[in-house]
């Protein structure tokens, strides 16, 4: 054995001796009187007194393999007594497995006896040889034996119970399936068998604290594992496994690959080398080790405590550069289920539920990816979580969207309701690793929605609120326009009166008082349109002729701009006096948008039972996101110094009629709004008689 592999093991060995006399102090300290407390004490200091031999002595002293057979048979002891507690009751199932026990204790004994007796032998003999031929097959029949037993506890362990010895039956598992593989490389090629009896030391040293993680409560089914410690300590098995089933490769390769040995070991490196590489930052493969982790070794799937403060951090703790609120609570939700994207929904004027954000979805989704009104109104009354591949079976005739079933990512709907009001949902898309939504996913995410309604909630009343004082902000502005206006009126008034009396020449006199009574009529217009906006005083709707409205909305902005007006239509229910503040505010907004000389067309015509007017422009356009965020939101303009309010005080005039406002726009394409307004009775009656 070389130098190097010389300090490796010795000092490996040495550590693991220090940290198991460590553990079996630590519990002997405790002072519990329970036999399986007692005998984990002894196996711990067995063990670290035979890793202090074969740290002083090496593995060809005469007592190292004596003293494996001594630490194999204290965990072997340990093992039954537990399983005698585990199985209390079913004495058939004891008795069953006893003579397993019976004959791995056989094999100690031979071993031991074997052992003693090759050392006694010459060296150059063949029966010395074979003594040690079969001391390594007894050496790996009884970690055969060993990794059977300790299969065996852990499938009798009370389910309810399992996880909480997963930890000291996995570090035994790993102790003798190493010794297993040491063993099997040694029978065929012994001098291979070095760096593997010298990695052994470091081996031990690693499942030391992994069996020490949960003794700070009760052995014996309540060994507490933390999931943090229990994924790193099996994630640092599996680079020890990883580089034994490395040195085995290289060894079988080396018996059976003749003159091309050193070629073909080095390809295996490589080859599992790049393996490595390309499987470790898999997050698929992430996702697999912590499922199987926390199905094999704990009774719940997630730790509840580290999921709360994960989830309250997400969305609780922006920072800088944080992301908006609707893209936290999305990402929150998705990463209590390690879903990779997610999409929230939130409740519209209709009902239903559509798109709001998103977090690391990537892809456009379909026209009408919407959850219906009614769809809706199911999941607020019953609080449903939607498995998307397995709907509720008290769903009747309300399923989920189409476009829902279709989209291969979706996964789960998660409702997010506040004091018994849906506010909205998250759609998640598959984690890496599919599988059916259970019970505790059900519980987790009905709780998790429940708190992500409530910043929702919380966050659209802080807006709202917002809006209401900016609102007066405004109206307080106006008031103070309005003021003004009065004062100038009155001066105007004034001028003009002053003018008729004194002008001498008759050209002046025409002039001034030309100009001055124009100016005075058009301050009494707008003084009278914004008293009668401030009262609010509106008509009722009433059968109306669009054509009329229309064409004289077009002549008073056409000075500015040119206007066309094409089509016509039947009498509309409307209030003219709303219709035409309607028209004013598209038509300004389609002039600002166009370029000097580039038409605007006024285009009527019916659709159905709506008479429609479009707003038709070859301006900038907008994209879809600001039309669904934006546009209609107040105080959001693109104008600068505007106050957003045009749009979205359209909308709501169309809507106090029965009407409303369809937007079709695309970047650099233009602009259609069109205002739909219900028909007069009597045009409806005349077009179904037609």
């Amino acid at each position: 054995m070389g130098t190097l592999l010389q300090f490796i093991g010795d000092w490996g060995h040495a550590l693991a001796a220090v940290l198991f006399a460590a553990l079996g102090i630590f519990i002997l300290r405790r002072r519990d009187e329970a036999p399986e407390q007692r005998l984990l004490a002894a196996a711990l200091l067995l063990t670290s007194c035979w890793s202090l031999y074969v740290s002083f002595g090496g593995v060809d002293k005469p007592l190292t393999g004596i003293g494996e057979n001594i630490r194999n048979a204290a965990w072997l002891l340990l093992l039954f007594v537990m399983l005698r507690q585990g199985t209390a009751g079913r004495a058939g199932s004891l008795v069953a497995i006893g003579s397993v026990y019976a004959a791995v204790a056989g094999l100690l004994l031979l071993q031991t006896f074997t052992d003693i007796i090759w050392r006694q032998l010459p060296t150059a003999s063949d029966l010395h040889r074979a003594l040690i031929h079969v001391s390594l097959v007894l050496h790996m029949m009884t970690a055969i034996g060993g990794l059977m037993l300790v299969h065996h506890l852990y499938i009798s362990w009370p389910a309810q119970d399992r996880g909480r010895v997963a930890l000291l039956l996995g570090a035994l598992a790993a102790m003798w399936t190493y010794d297993l593989n040491l063993y099997a490389i040694a029978t065929f090629a012994m001098h291979r068998a070095n760096e593997l009896y010298a990695l052994r030391g470091p081996m031990m040293a690693l499942l030391a604290p992994v069996i020490g993680a949960g003794l700070r409560n009760d052995m014996a089914g309540r060994l507490q594992l933390s999931r943090t410690l229990a994924l790193k300590s099996l994630s640092l098995a599996a680079v020890a496994l990883y580089g034994v089933v490395l040195v085995a490769a290289a060894v079988l390769l080396e018996l059976v690959a003749g003159p091309y040995a050193r070629l073909v070991e080095i390809g295996c490196v490589f080859f599992m080398a790049v393996s490595a590489l390309v499987l470790l930052p898999s997050r698929r493969l992430r996702a697999f080790w912590k499922v199987q982790v926390a199905k094999h070794f704990f009774q719940h799937r997630y730790d509840y405590r580290t999921e709360w403060m994960r989830f309250g951090d997400t969305i609780g703790r922006p920072g800088d550069n944080a992301m908006p609120l609707g893209e936290r609570v999305a990402k929150a939700v998705a990463d209590i289920t390690d879903s990779p994207a997610a999409i929230l929904m939130l409740r519209a004027e209709d009902g239903a539920l559509a798109f709001e954000t998103q977090w690391n979805w990537t892809g456009e989704l379909p026209d009408g990816a919407v959850v219906p009104a009614p769809l809706a109104l199911l999941i607020e009354q019953s609080g449903w979580i939607i498995d998307v591949d397995r709907p509720p079976s008290g769903a009747g005739e309300v399923v989920a969207p189409g476009w829902m079933s279709e989209e291969r990512r979706a996964w789960a709907l998660v409702p997010l309701i506040h004091f018994n009001r849906l506010i909205g949902a998250i759609l998640l898309a598959r984690p890496p690793i599919d599988r059916r939504l259970d019970w505790e996913d059900f519980d987790m995410l009905r709780a998790a929605g429940r708190q992500a309604a409530s910043y929702l909630s919380e966050a659209q009343g802080q807006q709202a609120l917002d809006d209401a004082q900016r609102f007066e902000e405004f109206n307080r502005r106006f008031a103070f326009i309005i003021h003004d206006v009065k004062n100038l009126v009155s001066q105007l008034s004034l001028l003009a009166r002053n003018a008729e009396r004194h002008a001498d020449n008759p050209d002046f006199r025409a002039d001034m008082v030309l100009t001055l009574q124009e100016s005075v009529g058009k301050m009494n217009d707008m003084l009278a349109r914004l008293s009668q906006h401030n009262k609010g005083r509106v008509e009722e709707p009433r059968p109306m002729a669009l054509d009329e409205v229309t064409r004289q909305v077009a002549r008073t902005r056409s000075r500015q701009h040119p206007i066309s007006v094409t089509g016509e239509a039947p009498l509309a229910l409307a209030d003219p006096a709303r219709v035409e503040q309607i028209l004013i505010h598209l038509l300004q907004n389609a002039i600002d948008a166009s370029a000097s000389g580039s038409p605007v067309e006024l285009r009527l015509s019916t659709d159905g039972e709506d008479a429609l007017i479009a707003v038709i422009d070859q301006g900038r356009g907008m994209t879809a996101e600001f039309i669904r965020r934006d546009l209609f939101k107040p105080f959001s303009s693109s104008k600068a110094g505007g106050f957003g309010i045009g749009a979205f005080e359209a909308r709501a005039l169309a809507q106090a009629m029965g009407g409303r406002i369809d937007v079709e726009s695309r970047p650099g394409m233009g602009s259609r709004f069109t205002l739909r307004l219900p028909l007069a009775r009597t045009d409806i009656d005349r077009g179904k008689a037609a």
